[in-house]
């Protein structure tokens, strides 16, 4: 039985979702408009087809929603700025949230806070809201958040490299319907001098499987434990990255690919991934530089390898790419669940 409720929204593959339940919560809605994405999301959380499944959240309607305690959303940032509130007075249109930021999907999760009213919400982002538009796109969520929708709001930009082996900064945005003593600022990152590095993630002798119809690992690595060749550079792609590189070197960019070692901390992975990997491609020593598997995707985004998945190269490395880093959403739901289950005055027992 659970302890408290939440929906997830904007969900992706859920990586938001899997911290949320280990801390006692149960998936009552899901919203994802992506086809691919809904596959690898079903194909892991079994119970995704007995509650609400929805796909475009602008086609669902508040009241469809069923009632809950927690709010999750990985909303996208799409641009839009403070709005004309006086004039739009003297034209006698709607103000506030509903006019601010409608036709951006920022709306939809204030519509759903709005009449909802949970006790407690996490949305995540890009590290670049809080400058988007010169910072004008973070004040209207602020003020919708705060001002409009009477949320305590807290939020810090987090870089996953003390989780997992790659330099990714996200926003967290958290809110309380209530007052809390809850401060994310005090939350103390396990920065130290043995922070994971990719050799925690990539394929390794451990990894060698006979070749049976249930192996995560048959369509990335051999029975001897090397690499599939599939995923090495051709000649073609490797000489264009390396001349991109050097036109750039020459003009004093910074543009160009990242080459690796086991012993370094990679790049953010992101969803282009699929078009060249060039932002994080593993050194070989015999051979061109190759790029990750989908399953070391998985695993650098902090997904365990009893995670399934179901789809194409290319829709894995897009999925993974826009996904969460999963263990920082599981520091940041362990330092809620107090604050959660305090607000519904339910005692936890781990």
């Amino acid at each position: 039985m659970s302890n408290f409720r939440f929906i997830d929204l904007f969900a992706g593959i859920g990586g938001i979702r899997i911290p949320f339940e280990e801390i006692g919560g149960e998936c009552v809605f899901t919203s994802e408009w992506d086809k691919f994405s809904q596959q690898t999301y079903k194909a892991n959380f079994k119970n995704s087809d007995k509650h609400f499944f929805a796909g475009d959240i602008t086609k669902i309607k508040e009241e469809e929603i069923p009632e809950h305690d927690v709010l999750l959303a990985g909303f996208p940032c799409q641009p839009f700025s403070l709005a004309g509130v006086s004039k739009k007075n003297s034209l006698g249109r709607q103000h506030g949230f509903r006019c601010d930021t409608q036709g951006t999907l920022f709306f939809d999760v204030a519509r759903i806070i709005d009449y909802h009213r949970p006790k407690v919400f996490l949305l995540e982002n890009v590290k670049n809201l809080l400058s988007h538009d010169k910072g004008n796109t973070f004040k209207v969520i602020e003020k919708t958040l705060r001002e409009e929708l009477g949320y305590h709001i807290h939020y810090r930009v987090i870089d996953a490299k003390p989780f997992v082996p790659q330099h990714r900064e996200r926003i967290f945005i958290i809110g309380f319907r209530d007052k809390t003593d809850f401060d994310i600022d005090k939350l103390i990152l396990p920065y130290d001098d043995n922070m994971p590095k990719l050799k925690d993630i990539l394929h390794a002798t451990k990894d060698k499987h006979t070749q049976s119809s249930n192996d995560v690992f048959k369509e990335y690595i051999f029975s001897d434990g090397a690499v599939n060749p599939k995923y090495t550079l051709s000649e073609k792609l490797w000489g264009y990255l390396q001349n991109y590189a050097a036109k750039h070197k020459e003009k004093g960019n910074g543009f160009g690919y990242g080459l690796v070692t086991e012993n370094d901390t990679a790049r953010t992975l992101s969803a282009r991934y699929h078009k060249d990997g060039s932002e994080i491609l593993i050194k070989q020593d015999d051979s061109r530089p190759r790029r990750l598997t989908p399953r070391e995707c998985a695993r650098l985004q902090g997904f365990d390898d009893s995670f399934v998945i179901p789809v194409s190269d290319t829709q894995a490395y897009r999925q993974f790419g826009n996904s969460v880093a999963v263990p920082v959403v599981r520091f940041i739901a362990n330092a809620l669940k107090d604050h959660i289950y305090e607000s519904l005055k339910i005692k936890h027992y781990a």
